[in-house]
């Protein structure tokens, strides 16, 4: 495990911009192509943001994602919706691999593994992502892996219907076992409210219950902490 830690969300933002580039390059002259799982919400959006004006060659790079809403691309919401707009329309991305969120959480869920299916490497049905990009909310979610949600699971996809925080969730995730087999995984982390949470998960006790984030431990590939100096204040 690496940390990383920024002066603020602009200059994590710029970095990991140039890291991802450099990963990207590296994996399309030695694999031909870069398989990336996004997330949604606001600090990885400002890389988006920085990486539509970045040169590479886009043709080779494929983007999925590690979890998104069953809501309408147009709802803000829709982590696919706010992606084409900052990014996708910019750069004339063609491999988009997204999540049929029109669908119900559960017929989603599965239309989403036949689709990881089609990148799988044996003995997996799901890919060896190059790079999967993470949250952490407050309460040490990540995706849309909750606390007390089940920590052992055998798909690549499970669909997450049952209410949390007082609303229900209609979200389609992916699981620990395909994160955890990524060649490199970056947590995104910035704020000062995610600041004790963020201490827990990286250096208190495991529990894997309440801390989803822990649950991602990549088996032989690296695992990175971009994180603000706010975020990193009790660390």
């Amino acid at each position: 495990m690496v940390i990383k830690t920024f002066r603020d969300s602009e200059d994590l933002s710029q970095a990991a911009a140039k890291s991802f580039i450099e990963l990207a390059t590296k994996a399309i002259a030695e694999r031909g192509r870069f398989l990336v799982s996004l997330s949604g919400g606001g600090t990885p959006m400002k890389l988006y943001e920085r990486l539509a004006n970045e040169t590479v060659d886009w043709t080779h790079i494929h983007f999925f994602w590690g979890d998104e809403r069953c809501v309408p691309v147009d709802d803000p919401g829709n982590t696919y919706g706010q992606t084409k707009k900052i990014l996708f329309d910019k750069i004339g991305a063609t491999n988009i691999h997204r999540v049929e969120s029109a669908l119900e959480p559960v017929q989603a869920a599965e239309a989403y593994a036949k689709t990881l299916s089609g990148f799988a490497d044996a003995p997996f049905d799901f890919p060896h992502f190059d790079l999967v990009l993470l949250g952490m909310g407050d309460d040490g979610h990540t995706a849309s892996l909750f606390p007390g949600s089940p920590v052992e699971m055998d798909s690549s996809t499970i669909a997450v219907t049952a209410q949390y925080q007082d609303r229900p969730a209609n979200r389609v995730s992916l699981t620990p076992k395909v994160f955890n087999h990524a060649r490199e995984v970056w947590f995104l982390v910035t704020g000062a409210s995610k600041a004790e949470t963020l201490r827990n998960v990286i250096k208190g006790e495991r529990n894997l219950d309440l801390y989803p984030a822990q649950r991602i431990q990549p088996v032989s590939g690296n695992l990175v902490w971009m994180i603000d100096e706010a975020a990193g204040k009790f660390l």
